[in-house]
């Protein structure tokens, strides 16, 4: 069984324990790293290269973390956010796809959601209408994405699995200001402004297209 190397990060102590008694429980998971503060998280990061993170976003000094997982030369580590509704909004301009999972998620469901993500998922909450990844957006996902040619389709799919601007250009083998055309172009006829909700909508497609099931 392949396992899962996960890093924790979160300031408050019964967080971090609740989440380590979670993901031990589940024998395809391996906790590498419990980290109380954004420095060790990092350093974590660097050092160990973890499948997945889950970070609290509020804990200070949280850019510097975005900053190393957009510039990381070598990125793989998957940030998953770990987070009260209120702080969801706070995520929206993050300039990567990432995943967001709720703090009042049952345990069943957390393991269930870090197995798709570790399967190269980028996962978002359901929420109400005005919230990410809204019901209503991923209903009009359809009709809109008709309007986009195949390669931003293409740029779209691998946003969602959460690829920089540099992977993207060097997986198409086109350099990083094409992409950033490109999605300037999807931005503006899906009617959004980040690469969250795009992610969101390419995962409502692929959802659909493939029943519910993942």
């Amino acid at each position: 069984m392949r396992r899962t190397n996960v890093v924790i990060a979160d300031r408050h102590p019964v967080v971090l324990q609740g989440l380590s008694n979670v993901l031990s429980a589940a024998a395809d998971f391996n906790i590498i790293a419990s980290c109380s503060d954004t420095a060790s998280c990092i350093q974590a990061i660097r050092n160990l290269a973890p499948d997945i993170a889950i970070v609290d976003p509020a804990m200070p000094e949280l850019a510097a973390l975005i900053v190393l997982s957009v510039n990381s030369e070598n990125r793989s580590t998957h940030l998953v956010f770990f987070a009260s509704s209120e702080d969801c909004g706070l995520l929206l301009d993050a300039p990567f796809a990432c995943s967001i999972v709720l703090k009042d998620t049952e345990p069943e469901a957390l393991v269930q959601s870090l197995r798709h993500i570790a399967n190269g998922r980028c996962l978002l909450p359901m929420m109400s209408s005005g919230s990410i990844a809204s019901q209503e957006q991923g209903a009009n996902s359809d009709k809109i994405v008709t309007y986009l040619t195949d390669r931003e389709r293409q740029i779209m799919r691998l946003v969602s699995e959460g690829l920089s601007n540099k992977e993207i250009g060097r997986r198409l083998g086109v350099s990083v200001g094409t992409i950033k055309v490109h999605l300037h172009n999807i931005f503006q006829k899906l009617e959004i402004s980040n690469r969250t909700e795009l992610a969101a909508i390419a995962i409502a497609q692929d959802d659909r297209a493939s029943g519910g099931e993942h």
